[in-house]
């Protein structure tokens, strides 16, 4: 059998591209469960600077395959929740590449992400309690830090569904672009994390998360800060800005 996603590794980039565009990139179970190998793979692979997650076909992601998971699955294993936190919990950063519209649980995979890259058209509907369902609780935490109470609740409560523009504005999209730009937009974006010095990038986005969560480690924050200035990168930082050229991070 299939699995519905393709992997990319090339240098410091990933790119993970759902590829079930017959249905609307819609995840079965066996899917995620190869997701959330593949992604505890990259957790693991120090030379690795981003990920890009991104879809085939009009749509980025319609979530659970609801037809094809068991009608008696114990959702206290919820595999869609996983694969989500664990993309939320990579030290890298992560962009979502929207290629089209987002439902369901895949609206979750895109908030996981440090950013969401829209395309003009896009829309987005989180359609759970017209099943008769609460959305997973990982992905309402999600959805009230990144958009706030009033966007989660227009989204999961009122079933709203958002526009390109209005994902914009309530900050669900960090950018909005034409369909096609954005693979150029997304391989833009790559590029310039990988010239970054990453102890740099991946520590601060470890403090940042944990400020916005309310859980921040003053403490260890400062030391992660502290052992920048004592790192090999910074000291080739300090040779290349002199040499008036690109750094050559290494990551340590």
């Amino acid at each position: 059998m299939s699995i519905g996603f393709i992997l990319d590794v090339t240098g410091g980039g990933a790119t993970l591209t759902l590829n079930r565009p017959d249905k609307a990139n819609a995840l079965d179970l066996d899917d995620l469960r190869a997701m959330e190998a593949a992604l505890r793979g990259l957790a693991s692979n120090p030379d690795l600077r981003s990920l890009v997650l991104t879809g085939a076909g009009r749509h980025f992601c319609s979530g659970v395959n609801i037809l094809a998971v068991a009608s008696d699955h114990d959702w206290t294993d919820n595999p869609i929740g996983r694969v989500a936190d664990l993309i939320d919990s990579l030290a890298i950063p992560t962009l979502c590449a929207f290629n089209g519209e987002v439902f369901g649980g895949g609206v979750d995979l895109a908030l996981a992400c440090d950013f969401r890259l829209g395309v003009e058209g896009m829309k987005c509907f989180a359609p759970p309690a017209r099943l008769g369902i609460q959305y997973p609780t990982g992905g309402l935490e999600r959805a009230a830090t990144r958009l706030g109470p009033g966007g989660a609740k227009r989204l999961f409560l009122a079933l709203e569904t958002l526009d390109a523009a209005e994902l914009l504005r309530l900050g669900f999209l960090d950018w909005l672009v034409p369909a096609d730009q954005i693979a150029s937009r997304a391989a833009q974006w790559a590029a310039t994390i990988a010239g970054l010095a990453p102890l740099a990038v991946q520590g601060m986005k470890r403090t940042i998360n944990e400020a916005a969560a309310g859980r921040l480690d003053r403490a260890a924050a400062d030391a992660r800060f502290v052992a920048g200035f004592r790192s090999a990168d910074y000291q080739e930082g300090r040779r290349a800005m002199a040499e008036k050229r690109t750094p050559d991070f290494k990551g340590r």
